[in-house]
């Protein structure tokens, strides 16, 4: 269907890609993963042509389409919604485009009538008559009011603008569907609208997106970028992360026999199996695991963060309390008689349309905002460590990292001691002599994970902890506070984050809260939880 052959790229002395061959079948859902850097967008974009590789091509079958989530939320500013999905289907769109020029005429000829005629056949073989109302449900499953479909793109805000621009993408059934990071900014019952869409789709589709949650359900094989090479594997990312993980443990037993080893992936390929034959995902992709290559299962070379959270000094009884806490923003409600007690161990996710509610909440507790009215206390034996969404005034210095990490230890300043810490997050020799104030924003986000290791507290508070990280430092993260035996307080648009690591969902909105003693699948999927929800909101 599309294949890169011997495509070859560098940036001066940097090679992203060296005689890269891969190929990518009809009927199968891509994901391309791999660290920071690494170039994942960029292959994207050589796949589409919108970057010309040093060497080698890409050849599409003939007669194909294919379709690319635009990126540029300005392009299409001056053209109405439902157009705007239209254009995605570049054909149909110059056919319908010419047939109207032709109509319009004043001095209509025979000749007119005849082109006409032609553009007329083609239109309805292309499915045309049904081109308006097939763009217009596409616009209402991403959350596009239909009372907006004809306003112009420049009015609408920028999320959504994204689902526009999603909606042209599937618009007109492309043979091949490029998306890069396509659940930015969509809420989680958005997400499985698209989820769903791409089980039902035939055809190519080529995903990149931290989403594992997203990856899991859609995929049904992972291309890994690794050292300038692409690697394809069967399975979604979560059976290729654990697949990798078991193989890379055998690569270290050195006294187990291969028999055993064989023994073992087969016996991890069938309970794997088991467990995708109730999942969301489609039959036919169900099966593929079971036509699986033992030998198609190899360690990965992916570093992943050492990241754990010990505590200095383990919490009392008394965690925090919060009574009736009120805060407005230009008289607009962001929470409202918030009233809760956190108990010993409680890994709370809090969830909500509003994100700056949540972002609100959490600055008042740190002392960085007051809130109107209302109070809050924390135990005598709470100590707290905070990963704020924004942590730009963190690093104006030109502090290099060991520097910059030393101001935050309370007791041991020394340079191995402090070293440690970066090098769980993976900074390593000359890399711990950087200046802070040059950073990307994946490595601020592990030089802030660093901090709160270094803290040792036992209360963690995090504002969407995986913005800028990378797959591998998300698992890391994610399974760190699985582990960690202390109290967090957390919201993250990670499906799979949040429903791994929360106990307890608390959801704000502007005329109240909601609070249960529940994971977030149950809670998403409650229908007691729905109508407590539309009594709340309304």
């Amino acid at each position: 269907m599309i294949a890169a052959n011997n495509v070859s790229l560098q940036y001066g002395k940097r090679v992203l890609f060296d005689e890269v061959n891969i190929k990518f079948s009809a009927g199968n859902c891509y994901g391309v993963i791999g660290a920071n850097g690494a170039g994942k967008s960029t292959f994207l974009k050589i796949l589409s042509g919108d970057i010309t590789p040093n060497s080698g091509n890409v050849s599409i079958e003939p007669g194909k389409r294919m379709a690319v989530l635009k990126q540029n939320h300005f392009e299409f500013d001056e053209f109405s919604v439902l157009d705007t999905v239209m254009m995605g289907h570049t054909k149909l769109w110059s056919i319908m485009k010419e047939k109207d020029e032709i109509y319009a005429k004043p001095d209509f000829s025979e000749e007119d009538g005849i082109k006409a005629s032609e553009l007329e056949a083609e239109f309805a073989e292309m499915d045309g008559w049904n081109a308006e109302s097939d763009a217009a449900a596409l616009l209402s499953g991403l959350g596009i009011d239909e009372s907006e479909h004809y306003n112009l793109m420049k009015d609408l805000t920028g999320s959504q603008k994204v689902r526009v621009l999603l909606s042209q993408a599937l618009f007109g059934n492309p043979d091949i569907l490029i998306l890069d990071e396509p659940t930015n900014d969509l809420d989680i019952h958005t997400v499985s609208w698209l989820e769903d869409f791409l089980l039902e789709f035939k055809n190519t589709v080529i995903v990149v997106s931290h989403d594992r949650h997203f990856l899991d359900t859609v995929c049904t094989h992972i291309a890994d970028i690794d050292f300038g090479a692409i690697k394809l594997f069967t399975g979604n990312y979560t059976f290729w992360y654990q697949s990798s993980q078991l193989a890379l443990s055998q690569r270290s037993s050195a006294n187990k026999k291969a028999e055993e080893k064989k023994k073992e992936l087969q016996e991890f390929i069938a309970r794997f199996s088991a467990n995708a034959s109730k999942s969301k995902q489609a039959t036919s992709r169900r099966k593929l695991l079971d036509k699986i290559n033992i030998e198609d299962i190899q360690p990965s070379n992916r570093r992943y963060p050492a990241i754990i959270f010990n505590q200095k000094r383990e919490a009392g009884d008394q965690i925090l309390q919060i009574e009736q806490l009120n805060k407005n923003i230009d008289g607009r409600p962001l929470i409202k008689d918030l009233d809760i007690f956190v108990n010993k161990g409680d890994k709370i996710a809090f969830i909500g349309k509003d994100s700056l509610a949540i972002t609100t909440l959490f600055r008042i507790l740190m002392d960085e905002e007051k809130a109107d009215s209302g109070e809050f206390k924390f135990g005598q034996t709470i100590t707290t460590a905070y990963l704020p969404n924004e942590n730009d005034k963190y690093f104006k210095s030109n502090d290099n990292l060991i520097d910059w990490l030393r101001q935050y230890s309370d007791d041991e300043k020394d340079e191995i001691f402090i070293r440690g810490f970066l090098g769980k997050m993976l900074f390593s020799g000359e890399e711990t002599l950087k200046k802070c104030n040059v950073l990307s924003g994946g490595e601020k986000v592990r030089c802030m994970i660093s901090r709160m290791m270094l803290a040792g507290a036992n209360l963690l508070i995090l504002d969407e902890p995986t913005n800028h990280l990378d797959l591998e430092s998300i698992t890391a993260f994610n399974n760190a506070l699985k582990d960690f035996p202390g109290t967090v307080l957390f919201t993250s648009h990670d499906h799979e984050f949040t429903q791994t690591v929360a106990n307890r969902i608390i959801e704000i909105t502007p005329n109240g809260f909601m609070d249960k003693l529940m994971t977030y699948d149950d809670y998403i999927s409650s229908e007691k939880v729905a109508s407590q929800r539309e009594a709340l909101m309304a």
